[in-house]
């Protein structure tokens, strides 16, 4: 199917957030499952973090829900998402304030190790979506604050994770008080027999999609880690762009407060930069792009989301200001230097409570990334971490309900469905 009728089979007002969002071309595995799941088939995905298939089933779950209006009940949503952690949760709700900003739906994500009262809240207004870690919706589902048989689409995402992490039997739990007649989706980064076994039990007459990512090389590129505790990253920040090697760089965060934060703190300091995130107006991005590109502008601020898709040649650098709670998302981060044959540096700040997201990250590179202990503000504790001090404290989200895509204050930043721009 062309790319053009992609588009043109969402709704006006999907369309128009697409392209508040910048985005242009749909990735591999949104042209091919978008026709489909608007037609109401069940998807078998195979894809990984990075492909864009986060919007390629919202996109598709925001129509159906606006076109086939229902009043939801108190406690009754129509459409349920499984998520393994809840950064991912936090992170597709996001998603859905993105591109349902202009449509009336509601949602609400919900997970454990925050306090329930503001989740019961939204779930007894009646919200016509729930993104949910199974822990917490098992959870609320023996107190009666919510109930699936008013399931019309549910969506179970990164299903080998959630095997990995022992959540089997919650799935089937969950599954097995569904309504029969939905329309399932089910995505894994590997289809390997446990979870073919699975899938069985949840689709119908799936529609098979099997996406492998492009992975940009990292041969040519210098990695270096620093350890550091999170209050001192932004003067290791403003230290390390004293050296006036760093030229063109692009810093990474994961919130959209925190760039335009970090981009005050480098401005007080002399250094040009300008933010890029999904609050950015079009025009303001353009701006701010063309100031980079002409090299006007030092430093780029970005969230990985408003980044995707962008193509400068001559960065020399790469910032990971944050690590990113999604391993994949490094490599296609320090892919962004290195381009065209040149040589890049990729420099990362690790807290304590990012440890747990560098060891996944060395996992999937195979490799320990080497270590810068000559600086400043190296912590031990922080290089060092492990259990609970290694992991981040939960995000608190609200009940996420507005309709018209208003985002609560608090409520930053994301990675969304993942485009290309021309």
């Amino acid at each position: 199917m062309a790319t053009d009728s992609v588009f043109s089979s969402l709704i006006e007002p999907l369309r128009r957030a697409v392209a508040d969002e910048g985005y242009a071309t749909p990735t591999p595995i949104q042209e091919q499952s978008i026709p489909h799941l608007l037609a109401g088939r069940d998807i078998l995905g195979c894809a990984q973090t990075g492909t864009g298939k986060t919007a390629a089933f919202t996109l598709p779950l925001l129509q159906h829900l606006s076109r086939e209006k229902r009043v939801t009940a108190r406690g009754r949503p129509r459409a349920l998402i499984l998520a393994p952690t809840r950064e991912l949760a936090a992170q597709i709700g996001d998603s859905i304030r993105t591109y349902g900003r202009h449509l009336a739906i509601t949602h609400t994500v919900i997970f454990g190790g925050a306090g329930q009262h503001p989740q019961v809240t939204a779930l007894t207004r009646g919200v016509d979506i729930v993104v949910a870690t199974p822990g917490r919706l098992l959870d609320l589902m023996h107190q009666r604050h919510v109930h699936l048989g008013s399931i019309e689409i549910f969506v179970l995402d990164e299903a080998d994770r959630m095997l990995d992490m022992g959540f089997i039997n919650d799935i089937r739990k969950v599954i097995a008080v569904l309504p029969p007649k939905r329309q399932s989706l089910f995505f894994s980064a590997t289809l390997a027999p446990e979870v073919v076994s699975l899938a069985r039990t949840m689709v119908h007459d799936p529609v098979h999609i099997t996406i492998t990512p492009e992975q940009p090389t990292i041969d040519r590129i210098v990695q270096k880690m620093m350890f550091m505790e999170k209050k001192d990253k932004d003067m290791s920040l403003v230290n390390l762009l004293k050296d006036n090697r760093i030229n063109r760089v692009i810093v990474f965060v994961q919130m959209k407060h925190a760039a335009d934060k970090v981009v005050r703190r480098l401005m007080q300091s002399g250094i040009s930069a300008v933010a890029i995130h999904g609050n950015k107006s079009q025009s303001a991005r353009t701006q701010a792009m063309a100031g980079f590109k002409t090299g006007k502008i030092r430093v780029l601020v970005a969230t990985d989301i408003a980044a995707r898709g962008i193509d400068v040649d001559g960065i020399t650098h790469v910032i990971n200001y944050d690590l990113p709670i999604e391993p994949e998302t490094y490599v296609h981060r320090i892919g962004r230097t290195a381009r065209a044959g040149a040589e890049g540096d990729a420099v990362s700040f690790c807290c304590a409570e990012e440890r747990d997201f560098l060891r996944a990250i060395e996992r999937l590179i195979r490799k320990p990334i080497p270590v810068v202990t000559d600086h400043h503000y190296h912590s031990d504790t922080a290089r060092h971490a492990t259990g609970a001090a290694a992991r981040p404290l939960p995000r608190m989200q609200g009940g996420g309900g507005r309709r018209g895509g208003g985002r609560p204050q608090g409520q930053q930043g994301s990675r969304g469905g993942r485009f290309s721009r021309r």
